[in-house]
């Protein structure tokens, strides 16, 4: 990195602290009108948008980005238009800023509370998936907070029309700009280089391979949200609807496979397994699903390779499925607390009582009962969009929307109270 770079970097951060102190400052009814024009600023670009994202992928295509990467990083016109719809999902949602949970009074009159706030300015660092600009950026205006945005080189011609219409929505109405910025130095020590900045960031969240995930955790002095990846179950237990489950086998697995709550690995119970397995292994083989299995499994899925043991800790992000027979929900329960990697975890039974230990027991930012891991998303969780899904539970677990980007402040009223009476 230049010493210009440095520097660059470096006003970016005092930037969004400075942002960050007027939208703590601004009234709902401004936020709300900011992300309406930010909307309304998104449509008028579409067009635009698209060529930019054009661009992205004819480079990615050249470099030899993975299939996964590729889809992440595309926008379409179905897909443009639910970010915008994302946007105004979020605006819809109450202000989440302001709301007091006040205590009892105490006998001496003392008034105790708890007032919501924002968190400050917040930084993302993220790969492909340009719809993160917005999603991040709208996410924290809502919620009080300004945002810096760190994405991939990939993605850069998308991000920077993305972040043209943020910003103009931002100016129209008297807000900064500065409180969603574009960093826009892509080697690697630009990350380290941000993140050294905790007198300015409050937090941050990377979204990405495991691989960045585990560079901002180790090289950042800000508080990091952490989702290293999603290594996602269905047990399909003894007692399942095998045709539900079947429907559910193929939603995880096929129905976006480069999501992180696509369906990873499926457990199948024995006393079903002669059942299911060729069903499942049929509808799986014909939408060009891989499947590894055990040895358990292999006799009765013919073309499944043998799995291997890097297999149950592998996040495939592709058509490609792991499989085992186990013996009951205690070998269910055990597998998973080994492999699963606290994401989301689902089991499909007709057994009531197993289905709320199963809910108990694993160790999950969600848990499914008799429905799709892909049920693990900010939009369709009634978030409005997601800034991420945080797999560890400090200060936030699963999908992080408006309220996990806010925090309890206690405040106290008094009429000149002191705790120590004075004569």
């Amino acid at each position: 990195m230049t010493p210009d770079e440095t520097r660059l970097i470096r006003r970016c951060a005092e930037a969004s602290r400075a942002a960050a102190r007027r939208l703590a400052a601004s009234d709902a009814a401004t936020r709300t009108a900011a992300l309406d024009a930010i909307a309304l600023a998104l449509e008028a670009r579409e067009a635009s948008v698209l060529a930019a994202n054009a661009k992205d992928l004819e480079a990615a295509g050249a470099a030899g980005l993975s299939t996964a990467m590729q889809d992440r990083l595309r926008l379409d016109p179905a897909r443009f238009a639910a970010l915008v719809a994302a946007v105004r999902a979020v605006n819809a949602l109450p202000d989440p800023l302001g709301g007091i949970e006040w205590q009892a009074p105490r006998a001496d009159g003392l008034e105790i509370g708890r007032l919501r706030a924002p968190l400050g300015a917040i930084a993302m660092i993220y790969e492909s998936r340009p719809n993160v600009t917005v999603d991040a950026a709208v996410l924290c205006l809502k919620s009080g907070n300004a945002c810096v945005l760190r994405g991939g080189r990939e993605a850069a011609h998308s991000n920077a029309a993305l972040i043209e219409a943020v910003q103009a929505g931002l100016q129209s109405v008297g807000l900064p700009v500065d409180a969603a910025v574009l960093v826009p130095v892509f080697e690697r020590a630009a990350i380290a280089e941000l993140l050294k900045h905790d007198d300015c960031l409050a937090l941050v969240i990377p979204r990405g391979g495991e691989g960045l995930i585990r560079h901002v955790a180790e090289v950042s002095r800000v508080p990091v949200i952490r989702h290293y990846k999603g290594v996602c179950h269905l047990y399909v237990e003894a007692s399942a609807d095998l045709d539900a489950a079947l429907r559910l086998a193929i939603d995880g697995k096929c129905a976006r496979p480069s999501a992180c709550n696509a369906l990873e690995t499926l457990l199948v119970d024995t006393h079903v397994a002669d059942a299911f397995l060729p069903r499942v292994g049929e509808a799986l083989q014909a939408r060009g699903v891989t499947l590894r299995a055990c040895p358990r499994a292999q006799p009765l899925l013919p073309s499944a390779t043998a799995a291997t043991p890097e297999d149950w800790d592998a996040e495939y992000l592709d058509l490609v499925l792991a499989v085992k027979v186990i013996d009951g929900i205690d070998e269910a329960l055990a597998h998973i607390a080994v492999h699963g990697s606290q994401h989301t975890e689902a089991i499909a039974t007709q057994d009531d009582a197993l289905a709320a230990r199963f809910q108990r027991e694993v160790d999950a930012s969600a848990v499914m009962v008799n429905a799709s891991t892909r049920f693990n998303d900010g939009g369709e969780l009634g978030l409005g969009a997601e800034i991420g899904i945080s797999t560890t539970k400090l200060h936030a677990y699963g999908p992080m929307g408006l309220e996990s980007l806010t925090t309890l402040k206690w405040i106290v009223r008094g009429t000149g109270h002191t705790r120590v009476p004075v004569h």
